[in-house]
Parts: structure tokens; sequence; C-alpha cells
């Protein structure tokens, strides 16, 4: 399986586990010249761009480890272009989930809120 393929797999995963915890689902990979937002969805708080993160073994660290500055600075702009694009000014966040272990039952992980303004 291609890295590709099981960074999609996680990204199912992990919309499947927000779905369960009630949040609609916006969108899902949406792209801009900067950044992919893997996941967008909606909650009574309001939109959370979800950045998906998945490592089958965590020995050299997890997922949440990759979110550098750069990526930080991305996702924001891809954020600002979507709510942008969709005329939405209400709340929002960029949140993290890093998924480990096999993708069958992985681990998840959730960090609300990982680039606060």
């Amino acid at each position: 399986m291609s890295p590709t393929e099981r960074g999609r797999l996680a990204e199912s995963a992990a919309a499947a586990h927000l779905e369960a915890l009630g949040w609609v689902i916006v969108a899902r990979n949406w792209r801009t010249r900067w950044c992919e937002l893997d996941i967008i969805g909606h909650t009574p708080a309001g939109i959370h761009f979800v950045e998906v993160k998945y490592r089958r073994q965590t020995t050299w660290g997890d997922g949440f480890a990759a979110i550098t500055h750069d990526k930080a600075q991305r996702l924001t702009r891809a954020a600002l272009a979507w709510c942008q694009a969709h005329s939405y000014s209400g709340d929002y966040q960029i949140d993290a989930m890093s998924l480990s272990g096999e993708l069958d039952q992985p681990t998840i992980e959730y960090l609300p809120n990982v680039i606060g303004w």
C-alpha cells in the first residue's frame, strides 16, 4: 500500500470517528495553492479544520510532531482561504488528529485548537 493510500485510509478513519461524535463533515481534501485541508467539520462551536497525521509506529514520535511552524502557517492561510471562498465569518479553529497502529483499529488522539490566533 502506498503512503498516499495509507494517508487516505487514515483520513477516512478520522472522519468516521468525528462523525460518530456528532460532527458534520463539510469537506475533505480541500486544496489551495498553499496546502490541503484534510477534514473540514462543523460542530455547535463552529468550523473545525482538522489536520490528520498517521504513523504506524510512534517509536520516533507521533503524528503531531509533523506539524511544523511552516505547516501551521500554511494551514492558517488555507483555513482563511476556505472562509473567504465560502463567505464564512463565524468561529473556527484548526485541530489535529494523530492516528497510529493498524489502520483497521487505529489509536486516535485529538488535539483541539492546535494553532492559536
